[in-house]
């Protein structure tokens, strides 16, 4: 589809720059076939039917930001870690992406207390070997800033620590957080398993290319960006169950859809199959949903992967419809913004 199509004019004023006092405490825009309501995130747990099965992204951000200072000269340097080639350790080789005022090259030392980083090899991604006292992970979490989106427009702060992570954050490995979960407090998850509702997790390890803007004119020609998704054995039976008992499938969020759908089971239409691996799905309108009935999801950038996903699931014409009573409602959008409820597929 053209990319074009994914476009819609997204005021900087909307654009969320810090969390609200309480992580449910944002408004809810519902989606549904009767039209659009103006809801709260409070009220998910009543808006999600009694059994059904909700499936949550459980992975944790890693403080992948680093600042650093060139040794000799003390030029600031600043890198954001990708992806650990190989097994941790007080040395390690990473993936990643850096920025400086002058030109980076290979074999320059760069230096921060604790830690040293010198580059190895040029390119896209840059390849860097990191050692570290007590190793490269403690000293990541213990003085690595946390790698909040750059449309935020300020440095990351102490609050973000906390609250650019999910409450059942477990597995640490992503560079960006799974934003819908964001939403979620312990005493909504509380409500809702009061419900009946059943809460289960897999884990997709969200990488930078996630929010990077579609730059080709036609979505067919964008280079997915490949993540790595562990659907466990323990989802495949939740999901059994839940198909077992009529109740819906609901995603808390784009990388939990696509999750889903790359271990969809080809041979059983709404199943799963344990998996654990690389994705680079791309759904965009026109895409068979497989496993998904439901989904909650936050407000998304133009002209991004994460939009032609929500348009696929919603309807594209009624997604962008949405969109735009949101913003002429003046709804906070993006990753600290308010959220949508989508309780069924188009």
């Amino acid at each position: 589809m053209k990319t074009a199509l994914l476009d819609y004019a997204l005021p900087e004023r909307l654009i969320a720059v810090r969390p609200l006092p309480s992580r449910d405490g944002a408004r809810l825009l519902v989606l549904g076939k009767a039209g659009l309501e103006h809801r709260a995130v409070r009220d998910f747990p009543e808006l999600v039917p009694e059994g059904a099965l909700v499936v949550v992204n459980d992975t944790r951000v890693r403080h992948a930001r680093l600042l650093l200072a060139k040794a000799g000269t003390g030029g600031k340097v600043e890198l954001l870690l990708l992806r650990r080639l190989g097994e941790p350790g007080a040395s390690e080789r990473w993936q990643a992406i850096g920025r400086a005022n002058k030109p980076l090259r290979e074999g320059m030392l760069l230096t921060a207390p604790g830690l040293e980083a010198r580059l190895e090899r040029q390119g896209d991604p840059l390849e860097v070997a990191l050692a570290a006292e007590g190793g490269v992970d403690a000293w990541l979490e213990r003085s690595g800033h946390v790698p909040i989106p750059p449309y935020l427009g300020r440095t990351d702060e102490s609050l973000d620590a906390e609250r650019y992570q999910t409450v059942f954050a477990r597995e640490v490995g992503s560079v960006a957080a799974p934003t819908a979960g964001l939403h979620l407090s312990q005493e909504l998850l509380a409500r809702l398993t009061a419900r009946g509702v059943v809460i289960s997790s897999l884990t997709l390890e969200i990488g930078l290319g996630t929010f990077r803007p579609v730059e080709a004119d036609d979505l067919d020609r964008h280079p997915m960006h490949a993540e790595i998704i562990d659907v466990p054995t323990k989802l495949v039976a939740d999901i059994e169950a839940a198909r077992a008992r009529k109740a819906p499938v609901v995603a808390i969020g784009t990388t939990a859809v696509r999750a889903l759908e790359s271990a969809a089971d080809p041979e059983r239409a709404g199943h799963v199959r344990p998996f654990r691996g690389e994705t680079r799905l791309l759904i965009q309108p026109g895409y068979a949903f497989r496993v998904v009935d439901a989904l909650f999801t936050n407000f998304h950038q133009p002209k991004s992967t994460l939009l032609a996903l929500v348009g696929a699931f919603g309807g594209l014409s009624r997604v962008l419809e949405a969109y735009g009573t949101a913003v002429e409602r003046e709804y906070r959008f993006l990753s600290y913004g308010d959220a949508m409820w989508l309780p069924e597929r188009a």
